[in-house]
């Protein structure tokens, strides 16, 4: 058979075949899944925490430099993102997907955006400054959150697969990164359902969260935050 042929087949499989879901509390790994029409339906909330001006970083400095600044911003954000119970999805260049599901998916998402902040403006940037100086580069970044009923299935082939996550969240999220205007965006969705812990902050609990309108998307409400959780 044809190559191409062999890729037509492989196509008309996909549309034909039945899917096999069923509900899922886990946050599925690849290997959960079969490669064929396979899927779990979560409810999850997922968080993306990118490098903002990234292209300008490999542009404009060394390639050490920009790799110790990818580094850092990676490390705090995983090791974060982990310790508050999300799992990692993917790391896409200069940013990472992870998911948080259970009763409280939004309230600690929300919690891990503001911690990530909080390692930007406390350890990551005063680290460039302590070792390269005053005027070291300082890096800018934003975390987005976003919550929806989650269809996850396996794509790819044989020995080179990873999983497809299918909703608004994932879509939502990515998107507001690049407003990239403060460093944590959350959908109003997401707002809605926190818990007071996550919306008031200080010593006169003063609200955390402005709340904006997404124009480019319908005029979503959004809420955004230059706030920071210490770790």
């Amino acid at each position: 058979m044809a190559f191409g042929e062999d890729l037509q087949g492989a196509v008309t499989k996909i549309f034909l075949d039945q899917w096999a879901t069923r509900e899922g509390n886990v946050v599925p790994a690849p290997e959960d899944l079969e490669l064929g029409n396979d899927a779990t339906n979560l409810d999850g909330t997922v968080l993306y925490a990118d490098m903002a001006d990234s292209t300008q970083l490999v542009d404009s400095q060394k390639a050490h430099f920009a790799a110790e600044i990818y580094k850092s911003y990676m490390t705090c954000a995983a090791r974060i993102i982990k310790n508050n119970g999300g799992v990692i999805t993917a790391y896409d260049g200069d940013r990472i997907m992870s998911i948080f599901i259970g009763k409280t998916k939004n309230t600690t998402a929300a919690k891990t955006a503001l911690q990530i902040n909080w390692a930007v403006e406390h350890l990551v940037n005063p680290g460039l400054k302590t070792q390269y100086g005053i005027a070291a580069y300082q890096m800018k970044h934003v975390v987005a959150v976003d919550t929806s009923p989650i269809f996850a299935c396996r794509i790819g082939v044989r020995n080179d697969n990873d999983i497809v996550w299918v909703g608004r969240a994932a879509n939502h999220a990515a998107k507001l990164c690049s407003i990239n205007e403060y460093p944590v965006y959350i959908t109003g969705t997401v707002f809605d359902s926190l818990d007071d812990s996550a919306k008031f902050g200080g010593d006169q609990r003063r609200l955390m969260w402005e709340e904006r309108v997404w124009k480019s998307m319908n005029n979503m409400r959004i809420f955004r935050s230059n706030w920071t959780w210490r770790v």
